[in-house]
């Protein structure tokens, strides 16, 4: 063992000292508050006879404030608790410029901070700390950071970083250049876990630059498949929390989530970087708020289910027709219109009290977006205060009955549904308003409550909420964006991929998003950690992405494998979970297009023995071992090994079948495999297309080059191709 290693391993074991001393004395203070706490209760309730009300009331307050500053204790002692299997990841010493002192300062950086309390020393620095920022955005040589107090300037003059684990160092690295990217190749070589886990030891550069910017209002990002935009977004959150501690809290919080296994999933990034769980909801729910549970429809899931099975060819006209922003400006017509028809003023005459038309016409049109009955209540109580004021007289109760019937008689009563339905009528597009069963259309939803916001108004539940992250931004349309932006008037975070869209409609850019918002121009992220790079060549021979850098982590070659029958298919499934319980890897996911689909493999597999968790729209876990669910979802879920079980030509033949393959193939870490029941969808890459392989093999080979990298060609005509190709390409 080095000298150096030695240092860090004592330096480690001290840190883990000090750490179980701070827990020891937290549970000291805390049996001392729960001491006294029930000898409080017991006086109060023994000496209940003997004190007056003041006494009570100040014993009371004594035992609450304890309470209080005991569950205070307790999470900091959690939190501590938390460090104990690895208190830090990373280290850098640093020279503020202008100093005369030698030694460089020496600074740990872990998941949180940790203070000694006899010296009042910080051991470990938080990741989230502006400090901590240098040891993610710097190599070696000049350095900077934004302190409270302004800029602090100098120099990194060591970098290391460590893995521990259960208290123990397993190993440590040292460099000049970037160590980030060792360790996290390490990370990415490791088996899926039960949910998605924290980066902080890994955060690059770019990701860093996200997670601190706390400047933007709403931020938009546009992130690859596997680029780790949830996660990074997550990451933002728990910065914010830290950085503006004063006035947001995890209450102030709201993610929309695109559904609850993927919520599950997420669920423990926040935990573990020692931050509350935060709200999150999906739009569904949030549309059956906005109008009161009223109105029954049809959800996202079975919208989409109907648009890939085909067998309504107008669903998609419909959708599209009512997802964009030219729709809300007839909307906005359509009210217009009937509000100009929604009175047809007379004067009203009690006695010598008159109220002429234009009053009745103008203090209408003043309550304009409000429930009909309260508009009604508002004009009323007008006109009885200007009757008050000019006439110097009070209505009876029968005459402000009368006065009551009369504006009754003057205004236009009508449903949000009845106005609904008539805006087509309108429109003269009868056709784009179908129901589906007895239920309203996904698409019909959010248009009908920007049509309640203009009608009538919107009680807001969501005014409180200070930070909106909304997942799979391509997933929802304008009409949506525009509602979310009248009802979070917020700072957001919004993420997703335009190229991980899977429904054949409605799909957002970041840019109509941006426009929608009113949002600062996209970042983007466009380097994808999670898949190998065999699994990323494969996925982008399916639907190219020029501006997509995979990691260059290697592993097996994807295989299509193309099956006679059904039954073959389980059989060749089966064989896959059985390699699975063989292996160190912990999670399978058998992927595909439908939910019958998914059932049926699931029976098939459990009459030969074969247990699967099956996910559909009512699940709300994620769980390791072997998952069979659709594209939809899976999105935003990654497995150690991935089976796309129906790659065949009859089930992805259309545009959108290019993204639905896309993204199945792209929740593969480790190894993927399509099988094919019948011919394999022509989008997949096959071995005739060696050429388009090759050729991203030569270009990884060529930015490898100082390492060393051989490529043997057997054809001339082959290689003469490759350097044209690649020449043009550097034009």
């Amino acid at each position: 063992m080095s000298t150096v290693e030695s240092q860090e391993r004592s330096r480690l074991q001290s840190c883990l000292e000090k750490i179980n001393a701070q827990i020891a004395s937290f549970q000291t203070r805390l049996d001392t508050y729960q001491k006294d706490i029930r000898e409080s209760k017991e006086y109060l309730w023994e000496a209940r006879h003997d004190m007056d009300h003041i006494e009570k009331v100040a014993v009371r307050r004594t035992i609450e404030q304890k309470m209080k500053s005991g569950d205070v204790l307790r999470e900091q002692q959690d939190k501590i608790f938390k460090m104990k299997g690895s208190p830090y990841f990373g280290r850098f010493d640093f020279s503020r410029s202008g100093r005369t002192l030698n030694s460089p300062e020496i600074f740990y950086i872990g998941v949180h901070d940790f203070q000694e309390e006899s010296t009042n020393k910080i051991l470990i620095h938080d990741w989230r700390a502006p400090v901590s920022s240098m040891f993610y955005d710097y190599e070696l040589g000049a350095a900077w950071y934004e302190a409270p107090a302004g800029e602090v300037h100098g120099e990194i003059k060591r970098k290391r970083q460590f893995r521990i684990h259960d208290g123990q160092l397993e190993f440590m690295l040292e460099s000049s250049v970037n160590i980030v990217d060792d360790v996290l190749q390490e990370q990415l070589s490791q088996s899926s876990s039960q949910g998605m886990k924290n980066i902080v030891s890994t955060i690059q550069r770019e990701q860093n630059a996200i997670i601190r910017n706390a400047e933007v209002y709403t931020l938009i990002i546009q992130g690859v498949a596997g680029s780790g935009k949830t996660s990074i977004a997550l990451h933002r959150i728990a910065f914010l929390l830290y950085f503006f501690k004063d006035s947001l809290s995890s209450h102030d919080i709201l993610i929309i989530s695109p559904n609850r296994v993927f919520s599950d999933y997420i669920g423990n990034v926040l935990p573990e970087l020692g931050e509350e769980q935060i709200g999150e909801i999906d739009m569904e729910t949030i549309a059956d708020g906005l109008l009161d549970h009223k109105h029954r429809f049809q959800s996202y899931a079975q919208q989409a289910t109907l648009l890939l099975e085909g067998y309504d060819k107008s669903l998609k006209d419909r959708i599209n027709a009512k997802a964009s922003l030219d729709f809300l400006k007839k909307i906005d017509a359509y009210v217009n219109e009937l509000e100009a028809k929604s009175i047809t003023p007379s004067q009203w005459q009690m006695g010598k009290c008159i109220v002429p038309d234009w009053f009745f016409a103008e203090t209408w049109q003043k309550h304009s977006g409000m429930p009909y009955n309260r508009r009604v209540t508002e004009v009323l109580a007008a006109a009885k205060h200007q009757i008050g004021i000019h006439y110097n007289y009070n209505l009876s109760v029968e005459e402000g009955r009368s006065l009551r019937d009369a504006i009754l008689g003057m205004t236009r009563k009508i449903t949000l549904l009845t106005a609904y339905k008539g805006l087509f009528a309108w429109m003269n597009r009868e056709e784009l308003f179908q129901l589906s069963g007895k239920k309203l259309e996904y698409s019909d939803i959010f248009p009908l409550i920007y049509l309640k916001f203009k009608l009538e108004g919107v009680q807001n539940p969501y005014q409180d909420i200070k930070h909106l992250l909304i997942d799979e931004m391509q997933d929802y349309t304008p009409v949506q964006y525009a509602v979310l932006g009248r009802l979070f008037k917020c700072r957001k975070t919004i993420l997703g991929d335009v190229m991980q869209s899977v429904t054949p409609s409605h799909r957002s850019d970041a840019e109509q998003i941006q426009q929608a918002l009113q949002a600062a121009p996209p970042v983007k992220l466009n380097k994808s950690y999670r898949s190998t790079w065999e699994i990323m060549q494969f996925a982008l021979g399916i639907l190219p992405n020029k501006e997509l850098i995979p990691m260059k982590r290697h592993g097996e070659q994807p295989q299509i494998i193309q099956c006679s029958s059904l039954d073959e298919v389980v059989t060749k499934l089966a064989s896959e979970i059985e390699i699975l319980s063989q292996s160190t890897h912990q999670s399978l996911g058998i992927i595909v297009k439908l939910q019958k689909q998914a059932k049926q493999l699931q029976q098939k597999l459990l009459k030969r023995g074969v247990k699967t968790t099956l996910l559909d729209s009512d699940s709300s876990k994620f769980t390791k071992g072997v998952v069979l669910c659709t594209i939809h979802l899976a999105k935003g879920l990654e497995f150690d090994r991935v089976v796309v079980a129906d790659g065949n030509d009859e089930n992805y033949s259309q545009p959108i079948d290019r993204n639905l393959l896309y993204v199945a193939c792209t929740r593969a870490m480790h190894k993927l495999t399509v099988l094919a029941p019948g011919k394999p969808s022509s989008f997949l890459p096959t071995t005739e297309n060696k050429f388009t392989k090759l050729h991203g093999e030569l270009k990884a080979g060529i930015e490898q080059i100082d390492s060393g990298y051989g490529v043997v060609i057997n054809s001339q005509k082959t290689l003469d191709n490759l350097v044209k190709t690649i020449t043009n390409e550097k034009k």
